[in-house]
């Protein structure tokens, strides 16, 4: 499965984007700003390519999406969420895009990943575009 996020609004203080599931619309994200230089939790992770694995988030307490291998970044997830206030450097994705952020974020996450979970369960690898 390939994820692609493409960033189209960037902000002093966020960014937002949309998502798409193999060259398809699938919703919209939101993330902290993209700098030259990381501020630890204020900061969009670089653009490129990622995989994406299914693990136990401690912060979250349920099965999120990690993206692997992400520089000088760790524990970057794709989880619910409403504004970049609500990401230290992860992607927040939403079924509608707001002003500052995104809204339906729980039912872009309910949708994701049972499609993410029977991908991985096929042996099939995800990975995340990000541009």
């Amino acid at each position: 499965m390939k994820l692609k996020l493409k960033r189209d609004i960037f902000e002093n203080e966020f960014t937002l984007g949309g998502l798409e599931i193999d060259g398809e619309h699938f919703c919209f994200t939101v993330e902290d700003k993209v700098r030259d230089h990381k501020i630890h939790g204020m900061t969009a992770i670089p653009a490129g390519v990622y995989k994406v694995i299914l693990t136990m988030s401690a912060r979250f307490k349920k099965v999120l999406p990690l993206l692997l291998d992400v520089p000088n970044f760790s524990g970057v997830r794709i989880h619910s969420g409403n504004t970049a206030e609500d990401t230290e450097g992860c992607i927040i994705v939403g079924m509608v895009r707001t002003a500052n952020g995104v809204d339906l974020s729980r039912d872009a996450m309910a949708e994701l990943m049972p499609m993410l979970t029977a991908t991985i369960e096929m042996g099939e690898e995800v990975e995340i575009e990000i541009v």
